[in-house]
């Protein structure tokens, strides 16, 4: 959350960082996924987590991803929130299950008071 410095120390390059951040995945690449419908309609997919574009109420925002098995973990520079939840509700369609919309709405509603 700050371009790879912590505590006054660089842990990892600034480049690295915005490697990291960008969408990676072309156009075409998204068009012809073997996801689900849609699925890259709100994100990308940078250096090892997934970018969100945009987002409704109930969707994370900022860098992360969701597990198939029922985790997700995201940060949100704009906001500083940061998120992890664990469950164990395996993931059975292209939609979040509700307990990930719950969580990141609650998450949204707690730091805009």
């Amino acid at each position: 959350m700050n371009k790879g410095e912590f505590g006054g120390r660089r842990l990892l390059s600034e480049r690295s960082i915005e490697l990291m951040t960008t969408d990676h995945i072309t156009p075409r690449q998204k068009s012809v996924s073997p996801f689900g419908p849609g699925f890259w309609d709100k994100r990308g997919w940078g250096y090892a987590l997934s970018i969100v574009h945009k987002h409704e109420p109930g969707d994370p925002r900022g860098f992360g991803w969701d597990g198939g098995y029922g985790t997700s973990s995201y940060w949100d520079p704009r906001t500083g929130v940061i998120g992890v939840l664990l469950t164990q509700r395996m993931m059975d369609s292209p939609s979040a299950p509700a307990a990930f919309v719950d969580f990141w709405r609650s998450a949204y509603e707690a730091v805009q008071g």
